[in-house]
């Protein structure tokens, strides 16, 4: 019988009572009436004798029915009894699956024993739990139909319970062992055992009493995260003693801290108590003798994984001493030491780029170091090189800063120019490319030492890739093209998981792991778990697995670490130092002068391009209409409008200064071919505008810009933010300078790149997605302009009449006195002689004019009409003009001058 494993078992339905056969009395009444017929015909009495033939045959008949029924539901009975046995076979089979399957997942000691292949495997469910004995379990195997029958019912329960099955309870909850106090050690050290075949040193540390078998244990001198202790009677337990194992005592109470308690009840049965449940269980006592020889076995495993590594590697120094020399196409470096013999590592012959994991305190930093300073030590600056990059938050490499092989030593303190450094690999790759196609060979080592090779050192992968994701695809061209090019990998983490990508793991065959936590990261660098089970243990710090292309496992070594007096040792070297792979950061500050431009060209500032391995000069090309720069307050837009200005030779400032403002964009309607118009804080000027006269400015800024090509001409402007009043200035010039925002929001707005980051120094921004330095030039007299138009003369009457529209106030009365002093005759409209008349001045507040209309056509037409500022509410009405006058400042003694034939200016009033 064969089902899928997981299939229901579907039982037979019982056979059906065999039904009886009836009398046959038609069959016994046809011979009667055939006999009567025939003596009719002959009339012999003879024919009558066949009439007693019908019961005869009806008797035998009916006893033949009867004896087929009867073998029919034998052979039926059998035909369920063969099926009721195949469905016992195959629970039975199942049962023995499920049963090995339980003791894989949740191995005794005796398991282990047995397969110890088995030992520190880490089984999620395994290394939680402990098997405190064998006994009945739930099976999973599932029976369906059949009847009621006692037959039915004993294999439906025998299906329901899986006997001999591993018993298991939480390791976290601690077990009570009550008993004998000999037999209750046995089984409390097999409990202990158990869970150190389970578990690593590197995972659980135990502490025991018992120095005779436990002596040689190596989870007694680990410094694993979880802790088990093995407690005599009597003993007590502290709140940081971690998992308990207690030996319970007949008749005394169980520690609190024991969740599970194992009552023995014979030699090889004991109950188990767990919340609300109890079962019989048969258990595993462990004797002393067979105790010591699984503890040795764990401590010879733990030996070998960390290989004869169990004492200090000797100094680098030394190792160094006796180091074979370079020999050609090889980066030999001595790092360590297996069983008293010095380890080579050849990034090319085992690479061409290597990973490297480890958890805080493993040792990784001094692996790294040691390995940077073997190379070093034999190779000149011109040979070698490295870039180190230290993404932990640490000062790991400071101490290699100053060997002349180090080209640099960046940090996440310095994050941005980290980040350019690595970026600028990619023009490193293509640099290499062009001088190995001019040299016509096809790798370094083809080139004759016209490259040196480039070792770039990361420590903590994962949180530089975290960071900045774009980074993978760099590192994985670097990877697939590093070997021939001469720039090698060496990329450490913490973690394996979400750090490294395909890309760079098929190209770094070379695998180097210290001590991790997670085994998963074991497996997917060196394809073993062993990395997980390393000594967490001080003094096996340094203990690191290797694992090169050749090997089928990897194998261990003890880091040399490095002095000092080593590293000052190779600063001593009198060889040029190594070619730096980027370029210096962009200054804070470049002026003008310091920029090389051809005659009419408008540079914009240098651009910082890392990738291309250069800073040139970016100008604003002739043909776009102008440039739009954004940023907050203080981020350089003043200095990068004055620095365009001072190129240009003809310009036409717009200041913020509203009037001043009004009066720039009015002179911009007839501005000529090859100017450059500049807008600085466009924004501010609408706003300080108002509604009226900033939608007129706005309109002829929109309009210059939108002709601006046609017209010969460029629009400079800033602003904080592109939105509102400049939002469709901003959209006519397509060229945006993008300098330091106040927040992301104003970044993203202003059309920034989501990685690129908000804040900047004053002056630096992005064009066309490059970073530029904008150029500085030194302010000029900006606020002459200003200071000559609040010094400009007060405006006097001629001869015409003039009309005063104006508030009553002083500074109105200071105004009409200054002209009466001057010998005009002031007459308020009110006054019935008040006509316009040469000379004469006629006064009255807006009001009061409004209330003259005759007299306010006539004083119109015949001279000048002068207009407060303070007035503008009424302006319209009183001239009767739909257009709106030049600007003027309220308040500050400003007017507006109305000619007979309709011409406005802004005037100043004497006060």
């Amino acid at each position: 019988m064969t089902t899928a494993p997981d299939e229901p078992l579907r039982l037979p339905s019982a056979p059906a009572e065999p039904v009886r056969p009836g009398f046959p009395l038609l069959s016994s009444l046809a011979p009667v009436l055939g006999a009567g017929l025939l003596w009719a015909v002959t009339g012999s009495t003879a024919m009558l004798w066949f009439a007693l033939l019908g019961p005869v045959l009806a008797l035998a008949g009916l006893l033949d029915g009867r004896r087929g029924s009867r073998r029919a539901a034998r052979r039926e009975r059998a035909a369920h009894a063969r099926r009721l046995a195949a469905i016992r076979a195959e629970v039975a089979a199942r049962h023995d699956r499920e049963r090995a399957a339980l003791w894989v997942r949740h191995p005794d000691v005796a398991a282990h024993a047995a397969r110890p292949e088995e030992i520190w495997r880490p089984v999620p469910e395994r290394v939680r739990s402990l098997v405190v004995g064998r006994g009945e379990a739930t099976s999973a195997v599932r029976v369906e139909g059949g009847d009621d029958g006692d037959a039915v019912r004993l294999l439906r329960a025998a299906a329901r319970v899986l006997a001999r099955a591993p018993v298991t309870v939480p390791l976290d909850e601690g077990v009570a062992v009550v008993g004998p106090p000999v037999f209750a050690r046995a089984v409390a050290r097999g409990l202990l055992l158990q869970a150190c075949l389970n578990l690593p040193p590197g995972e659980l540390r135990v502490i025991t009493a018992d120095d005779g078998w436990a002596a040689v244990l190596p989870h007694r001198r680990s410094t694993g995260r979880r802790l088990l202790r093995l407690s005599e009677p009597g003993e007590r337990s502290e709140r940081d003693d971690g998992v308990v194992i207690a030996v319970v005592a007949e008749g005394d109470p169980p520690p609190p801290r024991c969740g599970v308690v194992l009552s023995l009840v014979g030699p090889a049965r004991a109950r188990v108590d767990h919340g609300d449940v109890s079962r019989e269980v048969e258990i595993e006592p462990v004797s002393r003798d067979r105790a010591r020889e699984l503890a040795a076995i764990l401590a010879d495993r733990a030996r070998a994984l960390r290989g004869a590594a169990d004492q200090p590697a000797p100094p680098l120094a030394q190792l160094l001493v006796a180091a074979p020399r370079p020999r050609p196409g090889g980066l030999p470096a001595v790092v360590g030491t297996r069983a008293g013999e010095p380890v080579v590592i050849d990034l090319i012959a085992d690479g061409p780029h290597a990973v490297v994991i480890g958890v805080t305190g493993s040792g990784k930093s001094e692996l790294l170091i040691s390995w940077v300073v073997a190379l070093a030590a034999v190779h000149t600056p011109q040979q070698v090189s490295f870039l180190l990059v230290d993404f932990k938050g640490g000062r790991a490499f400071d101490p290699l800063a100053r060997l002349p092989h180090v080209t640099g030593v960046l940090t996440d303190l310095d994050e941005t120019a980290a980040v350019r450094a690595i970026e600028s690999l990619r023009a490193e790759l293509r640099h290499r490319e062009r001088v190995l196609a001019a040299a016509a060979v096809r790798d370094v080592e083809e080139a004759g030492g016209t490259l040196s090779r480039l070792i770039v050192v990361v420590d903590e992968y994962a949180a530089l890739v975290a960071s900045h994701p774009a980074l993978h695809e760099l590192f994985g061209d670097i990877a697939a093209r590093g070997r021939a090019l001469g720039v090698h990998l060496v990329l450490a983490s913490q973690r394996a998981a979400g750090a490294f990508r395909e890309a760079v793991l098929a190209n770094a065959p070379l695998r180097l792991a210290l001590r991790v936590t997670d085994a998963s990261d074991s497996r997917a660098v060196i394809g073993t778990d062993e990395a997980a089970a390393l000594s967490g243990r001080v003094e096996d710090r340094g203990v690191c697995l290797v694992r090169r292309p050749v090997d089928a496992a990897a194998r261990a070594l003890r880091v040399s670490r490095c002095a000092p007096a080593d590293i000052e040792g190779l600063e001593t070297i009198s060889h040029p130092p190594a070619r730096r792979p980027w370029l210096e950061p962009l200054p804070a500050v470049i002026g003008l002068r310091e920029v090389e431009r051809r005659p009419g060209e408008l540079i914009l500032g240098v651009t910082d391009e890392p990738e291309h391995q250069r800073q040139r000069p970016l100008a604003l090309p002739a043909d776009e209409p102008g440039l739009v720069v954004l940023g907050a307050s203080g981020s350089g837009r003043t200095s990068a409008l004055r620095a365009l200005a001072r190129q240009a030779g003809a310009v036409l400032t717009i200041p913020a200064d509203p009037e001043r403002g009004w009066d720039a964009t009015e002179a911009a309607e007839g501005v000529a071919r090859g100017a450059l118009v500049v807008a600085d804080d466009l924004d501010l000027l609408l706003a300080r505008l108002g509604p009226d006269h900033g939608a007129v400015v706005r309109e002829r800024i929109e309009r210059l810009a939108r002709e601006a090509r046609g017209r010969g001409v460029q629009v400079v402007v800033s602003a904080q933010r592109p939105g509102g009043a400049v939002a469709r200035i901003v959209e006519a010039i397509p060229r945006r300078l993008l300098l330091s925002h106040a927040s992301r929001s104003d970044h993203l707005a202003a059309g920034g790149a989501p990685g690129d980051p908000a804040r900047l120094p004053p002056g630096r921004g992005r064009c066309d997605g490059i970073l530029v330095q904008g150029l500085w030039t030194e302010p000029d007299g900006e606020g002459a302009a200003a200071e000559a138009t609040a010094a400009q003369r007060p405006w006097r009457p001629s001869r015409l009449p003039v009309a005063l529209v104006a508030p009553a106030g002083a500074r109105t009365r200071s105004t009409i006195e200054s002209w009466a002093a001057e010998g005009r005759e002031v007459v308020t409209v009110d006054d019935p002689s008040a006509v316009p008349a040469p000379g004469r001045v006629l006064w009255g507040t807006p009001e009061a004019w409004l209330g003259q209309w005759r007299l306010l056509a006539r004083a119109r037409a015949e001279g000048h009409l002068v207009i407060d500022a303070a007035c503008a509410a009424e302006y319209r009405a009183i001239t009767g003009s739909p257009e709106v006058p030049p600007f003027a400042l309220p308040q500050a003694g400003r007017a507006w001058l109305r000619a007979g034939d309709g011409a406005v200016a802004r005037i100043l009033l004497p006060s």
